[in-house]
């Protein structure tokens, strides 16, 4: 997306390709990869394409550096294409070659296998931190989403095209790419959340789940104005997604938020008077706000209890938002929903 300043989602290689990943510097069976001259590196510059080529008329070919987006990153968006990273010096290649050709072509279509000559074109391979070879790399949806490293026997290969192609672990990019970006979120990598999040964009525009969570990385990185312009521009069908509410709903409580006051008076203002209702309603917002969850659900349950009928029910209404924003499996969740469910029917 042209407004997410994360960069380009499709950098260089992490050194893996997610959980099915043999790391590329450290297996066994490969040969150093040898330095390779004068020739600068250089950036893929057709990652992040999303014009298609036309596709290769046969299942196995070599590629260069020039044709490498169509080869591979245009082509991937139509089939798994495997890239086979070789050089006439070394022997484990020349073992691996045959191996994974036979696969392809067993595969019946299913996966096509383009082949590149690192001494001819080594700034793909740089770009891709290639350290040994024979380095495999299978991309789907314009990405890499996994690989292996070194001349694995022809059962292995077999069984890592199976797994490409049926829909096991690597073998449906957009959904693991979303599970890793949000466990980036989580654990507070925004950027890398983030650059996940605009990957799945950039294949699939106004995918749901990814929209939200980009909208969730700016919120996380402060940034309101950004998240909203997200979420408005998806399609109306889009808008009950759960993730997409969770992010307006969110987005609504930042907004009140900003027209509360100082929580230090509004504190005051409850000791002096414990049925001030709207002080105690505004610091809710303001709890939950700082993430503090089980304060914020705690002074809209005080409301309730102490009078129910305040704001037409706005102490409910709002713990109902509080919930949608939070998410039904969340800790805080549960425990006010319990605590809500005992006031409503006892």
């Amino acid at each position: 997306m042209s407004d997410n300043p994360y960069g380009n989602p499709y950098g260089a290689s992490q050194g893996g390709f997610g959980q099915q990943t043999v790391g590329l510097g450290s297996a066994a069976g490969g040969q150093p990869r040898q330095p390779a001259g004068t020739t600068p590196p250089a950036g893929l510059s057709g990652f992040g394409e999303t014009t298609a080529g036309p596709a290769p008329a046969d299942l196995i070919k070599d590629t260069t550096t020039a044709t490498f987006s169509a080869d591979v990153i245009q082509e991937s968006r139509r089939q798994p294409v495997l890239v086979d990273f070789w050089a006439p010096w070394c022997g484990p290649c020349k073992q691996l070659t045959p191996i994974l050709e036979k696969a392809v072509q067993a595969a019946g279509g299913k996966v096509k296998l383009v082949k590149m000559n690192i001494d001819q074109h080594p700034s793909i391979a740089g770009q891709l931190g290639v350290q040994s070879i024979p380095a495999v790399f299978a991309f789907v949806g314009g990405q890499p989403v996994d690989g292996f490293m070194g001349a694995l026997p022809e059962s292995e290969v077999k069984a890592f095209i199976a797994r490409l192609t049926s829909g096991q672990p690597g073998g449906d990019p957009i959904a693991e790419a979303l599970e890793e970006a949000n466990t980036l979120l989580a654990s507070g990598d925004v950027g890398n959340a983030a650059q996940l999040f605009g990957a799945v964009l950039q294949h699939e525009p106004g995918h749901a789940g990814a929209s939200a969570g980009l909208a969730e990385c700016y919120l996380a990185s402060g940034d309101a104005e950004r998240a909203k312009a997200v979420i408005d521009q998806l399609a109306a069908d889009k808008a009950e997604d759960p993730a997409v509410a969770a992010v307006k709903a969110k987005l609504k409580l930042k907004e009140e938020i900003a027209r509360l006051g100082d929580p230090v008076q509004l504190q005051a203002r409850i000791e002096g008077d414990p049925d001030d209702h709207q002080a105690r309603f505004d610091l809710a917002l303001i709890a939950n706000a700082k993430g503090d969850r089980q304060t914020a659900a705690g002074h809209l349950l005080e409301i309730m209890r102490r009078d129910r009928s305040f704001g037409e029910d706005a102490a409910r209404l709002k713990l109902l938002e509080f919930f949608a924003a939070w998410g039904p499996t969340d800790p805080a969740t549960k425990e006010a929903r319990r605590r809500l469910s005992s006031l409503l029917f006892a």
